[in-house]
């Protein structure tokens, strides 16, 4: 049965989170779940996070980890590798700590199960990305001339798992042996670390993990990673409760959301529609598996289940683009009517059934399907859905809506719901994953951002916020007039036209 969220000496439970690292999605958006569900999540003072590629202070996070694990108001810790061992996300990809460096800090985790052994711990270990691109602006600086062939390179001896022979390294890649040797003991690094996740598990320090794959593609490094990583969960009997699947940004949401289902023993169930059935067969752009594979492993990942009809929630997906369209290149030259009125048609009669709707519009990667947007719109269904998500990959999208909605359902469940909560959380979405990335970037982009990387000029940077700030507010009133909601605070945190921070009155 539903309980109540228990009251503790020092008051409401509460949540501790060591987020992915600094931005937005992995501070706000987790903390937004949170609020729907009437939790606090504490999160570390912004001088031990990281800044861009400032990482973040290991040793520091850590005692913060332990300090917060102590505290007896603290009900649940949800805690990323990559900012515990390295300080942050890029610095995992930066960092040159060494492998016994690293290792040691993960022994946080055992002195924090020592500490407080019913605390519930949930971690995310994430497989380091190869970048598919000459951006060196969060990798190792020999990505600006050797990237695309470093990804390359990993997608080929993926391929040539299993083969008994082992090649010249020269036969593989044309990249400089110290450049690989670099790049590939990071990795092993990295790779060791997560393999080493899997062995708490099964000893018991920790109670649940995800492993995610960040930025990846059918044939890479860390697909390969995957396989190796697969082995030792099946031989592990505890290793076959961990998952692994596509995202990175979003998972501090999802285990924030299986935080609240624990802490009130709700289990959300949902049901997954999609207008296109063909798309749910689809492996959408950056990731290894299908959609429906990945949608799966988000609702488990956020400790709810998926069922056939029924559920607390529908979770209707707007399929992958066949024609792989991204809308960080722009408008696609083709608007699709037949899907959009396909998911729109879904969405209301899911909607008139009754049905609390989530949407996840996973039709192109960085960007909305503005199309889709405007046509809920227009036929008022948008201030409707409990969830919405359409930024960056995928598994960005489904993660982030699966873990609002659950939230939403949890509150409701444990009588704590928090509508108003909710209610911003619905419009942040809107307004950064369509408002922002599908319509305001592409219209304005150019002008305000002419560089490719950050930008180093305060004047403007400030000018950017402002500029961006006026056309979101538009862009709202034009899809949800009358609404008060409006933009209290609007940031660059990494100074580049890539991601906004958004706080809403």
């Amino acid at each position: 049965m539903p309980e109540k969220l228990p009251e503790t000496a020092a008051g409401r439970p509460r949540i501790a989170l060591l987020p992915l690292d600094d931005r937005p999605v992995n501070v706000r958006l987790p903390g937004d779940v949170a609020a729907v569900a009437g939790v606090t999540l504490d999160v570390p003072p912004t001088e031990l996070l990281p800044s861009y590629r400032t990482a973040g202070d290991p040793e520091a996070l850590g005692a913060w980890l332990l300090e917060r694990a102590a505290g007896p108001s603290t009900a649940h810790v949800v805690v990323s590798t990559d900012m515990l061992l390295y300080g942050g996300l890029i610095a995992s990809r930066t960092s040159g700590d060494s492998t016994r460096e690293v290792l040691a800090r993960l022994d946080v985790l055992r002195e924090v199960r020592r500490l407080r052994p019913e605390l519930p711990i949930s971690v995310v270990s994430l497989v380091t990305r190869a970048s598919n691109s000459y951006s060196a602006a969060e990798e190792p600086e020999y990505w600006a001339e050797h990237g695309k062939e470093l990804h390359a390179l990993g997608g080929d001896a993926h391929r040539l798992l299993g083969d008994a022979e082992v090649l010249p390294l020269d036969e593989l890649t044309s990249v400089p042996a110290p450049v690989v040797t670099d790049y590939s003991r990071r990795r092993l690094r990295n790779h060791m670390a997560t393999l080493s996740t899997l062995d708490f598990v099964e000893d018991g320090t920790i109670d649940f993990l995800a492993i995610t794959a960040d930025d990846t593609a059918p044939f890479a490094a860390g697909s390969a990673e995957q396989v190796w990583l697969r082995h030792w969960m099946r031989m592990l009997p505890r290793g076959r409760e961990v998952l692994m699947y596509p995202g990175a940004d979003e998972v501090g949401a999802v285990l924030v959301a299986r935080a609240l289902a624990a802490m009130t023993s709700v289990e959300v169930a949902f049901s997954v529609a999609c207008a296109d059935p063909e798309g749910m067969t689809r492996v959408p752009p950056f990731e290894n598996m299908p959609l429906a594979a990945s949608a799966s492993r988000q609702i488990r990942a956020a400790g709810a289940t998926e069922v056939t009809t029924g559920g607390d929630v529908t979770l209707v997906l707007h399929a992958p683009d066949p024609e792989r369209h991204d809308m960080f290149r722009g408008r696609p030259e083709r608007v699709d009517t037949a899907a959009v009125q396909g998911t729109v048609a879904l969405i209301s009669a899911r909607l008139e059934g009754g049905e609390k709707v989530a949407l996840a519009d996973v039709r192109y990667p960085n960007g909305a399907d503005e199309a889709l947007v405007r046509a809920l719109a227009e036929a008022n269904l948008l201030g409707s859905l409990e969830a919405f998500g359409g930024w960056n990959t995928a598994g960005n999208t489904l993660g982030s809506v699966v873990a609002l909605a659950a939230a939403g359902a949890v509150g409701r469940a444990a009588g704590t719901f928090d509508p108003a909560a909710a209610r911003r959380a619905l419009l942040t979405r809107l307004l950064d994953d369509f408002a922002y990335q599908s319509v305001v970037r592409v219209d304005s982009g150019p002008s305000l951002f002419p560089d490719r990387f950050p930008m180093a000029d305060d004047e403007r940077v400030a000018g950017a916020e402002r500029a961006i700030h006026r056309e979101l507010e538009a862009v709202l009133d034009s899809v949800l007039p009358g609404d008060a909601v409006r933009i209290a605070e609007l940031t660059l945190p990494w100074r580049r036209s890539f991601e906004i921070g958004i706080a809403l009155s």
